[in-house]
């Protein structure tokens, strides 16, 4: 997967299948990238995508 195949609703319906939606985008709101991380990986986001993720919330910097 690369940044331009990236579907972020893929992550989320990963995540909405442990019911962690709300969670996830708390941590992303507070740039908790430890914690985005841990739920992507419970929910087993490929690491592709978690870094994708992780990239996305970098290069915010905050300005979501």
């Amino acid at each position: 997967m690369d940044d331009g195949d990236f579907d972020g609703t893929l992550v989320l319906e990963q995540l909405a299948g442990i019911d962690k939606v709300d969670d996830f985008l708390d941590a992303v709101d507070s740039d908790d990238v430890r914690r985005a991380t841990t739920l992507m990986k419970r929910a087993k986001v490929d690491a592709s995508a978690i870094a994708i993720v992780i990239r996305k919330m970098a290069e915010s910097d905050g300005e979501h």
